[in-house]
């Protein structure tokens, strides 16, 4: 089963607001990058269906769901522009920056397909 099945079935398997969350913000990746791929890593017995990764020349974010939130960690976050403060976990790292959406939260879409657009960018330098 592909990467895109693996999402897929994750997202049903929520049935919750985490798989609209995560099934959203696939959607605003997407809509940033036409040519992003997606795969699964990373999977154990408590996560069997692995985390979603979105790569374009090199992981661009990755999608963790937990019970209070979906974590979109950007792998090279810390060298990314961010003039609209999405990025709020991770802060303290040298690399890496995540927002975390909890169940309620709203996430400026025109922002985040900036984001995902200036991490591509930077993975294509």
């Amino acid at each position: 089963m592909n990467g895109s099945n693996l999402i897929d079935r994750r997202i049903e398997a929520l049935a919750d607001w985490r798989g609209e969350v995560l099934a959203r913000v696939r959607s605003l990746i997407h809509e940033a990058d036409p040519g992003i791929e997606e795969e699964t890593k990373w999977a154990k017995p408590t996560n069997a269906g692995g985390v979603p990764v979105w790569s374009h020349g090199g992981i661009v974010c990755t999608g963790e769901v937990y019970s209070d939130k979906v974590k979109l960690t950007f792998a090279h976050g810390a060298n990314l522009p961010d003039p609209n403060a999405l990025f709020n976990a991770s802060l303290q790292g040298n690399v890496r920056r995540a927002i975390d959406i909890r169940e309620g939260d709203e996430l400026d879409a025109a922002a985040f397909k900036e984001l995902v657009r200036a991490a591509v960018a930077a993975n294509l330098r």
